[in-house]
């Protein structure tokens, strides 16, 4: 499983970086990024969740 963060739609509400830490953190420009190239497989579920709880749909999952 991959995501990633669409910065033009995200809104820095931090929702994924709480749900997900460890695959998501601030950039330089407070907005949430990817930091890893694949989700660990035992990561799928927050990272899934995370996916879901944005409110601007910014994170796509793939």
């Amino acid at each position: 499983m991959r995501v990633e963060v669409d910065q033009d739609l995200c809104i820095s509400c931090g929702t994924c970086v709480d749900t997900c830490p460890e695959v998501f953190e601030w950039n330089d420009e407070d907005k949430a990024h990817v930091i890893v190239d694949e989700v660990p497989p035992e990561l799928e579920d927050q990272a899934h969740e995370a996916v879901e709880s944005c409110p601007t749909n910014a994170i796509s999952e793939y």
